[in-house]
């Protein structure tokens, strides 16, 4: 098994910025400068598509997350975004797309297809970076696990979360259900889901089946106006508390 392999650490606001590999997968782990005395509960992020670990949605949800909560907070770099190398095939996808809206026509296809590929190869990382971090006393083997992710984290989270036991709670959003039907029927932890109604580019009849699809007894939808980039930053705050409250934290407010 692979060990996390920490590269660098900082300090602010507390929150405890600490910079990692596993695998060769980089990566970004954010803990509260004052910790509890025991485990305290991990919530895996996945960014989205175009961004990287640190992109400052990223850091403002883990923010959040960690000085509101006391979680600890982690995201990896997906293959060919952020600190990765893209291959020759990340750059045929890449050209594809950007061909696909200079023209005006549906970005849905690549897109579908693109994150269907990252996301055979990120899910391991994902279960390997988890079980190295699981590794570490202040993370344990035995405490609760959640994840958010919207876009392109949806994409690369809903086969995660289908697949990994250990996610007891998880948050999505704004991902064309073509690829993740399936894995959304195995889905039965709870999940709270974010539609933009007005969204350009998916449907709203899409996000709505994905929603259907989530085998989970708990599930909730959560519907605004506004188009795709235009997701209310108040959905971060109630992904906060939802993550709060199945994971098993009061909410607290941020240092």
């Amino acid at each position: 098994m692979h060990r996390v392999q920490f590269t660098a650490e900082s300090s602010s606001d507390g929150m405890v910025e600490r910079d990692f590999t596993v695998g060769g997968v980089p990566g970004v782990l954010w803990s509260p400068v004052s910790g509890p005395a025991g485990p305290a509960p991990l919530v895996l992020m996945g960014h989205g598509g175009g961004t990287h670990k640190k992109h400052r949605a990223m850091t403002g949800r883990a923010r959040l997350l960690v000085t509101g909560c006391g979680f600890h907070v982690a995201v990896i770099d997906a293959p060919g975004h952020g600190d990765r190398p893209r291959t020759a095939q990340d750059e045929r996808e890449i050209t594809e797309l950007r061909e696909a809206q200079a023209a005006g026509e549906p970005r849905g296809p690549v897109v579908v297809r693109y994150n269907a590929r990252l996301a055979e190869l990120a899910v391991p990382e994902w279960r390997a970076t988890l079980d190295a971090l699981q590794e570490l006393p202040e993370i344990g083997a035995e405490g609760p696990v959640g994840y958010v992710g919207i876009g392109l984290g949806t994409a690369l989270g809903v086969p995660l979360v289908a697949d990994e036991p250990r996610i007891t709670a998880a948050v999505f959003g704004m991902m064309w259900p073509d690829a993740l039907t399936g894995a959304a029927k195995r889905i039965t932890v709870p999940v709270e889901l974010a539609l933009q109604w007005d969204d350009e580019h998916i449907p709203r009849e899409a996000v709505l089946a994905l929603f259907d699809a989530f085998a989970s007894k708990e599930k909730s939808l959560h519907v605004n106006s506004g188009k795709h980039r235009e997701l209310p930053r108040f959905e971060a705050d109630s992904a906060t508390r939802f993550l709060a409250r199945h994971l098993g934290r009061p909410v607290t407010s941020p240092a």
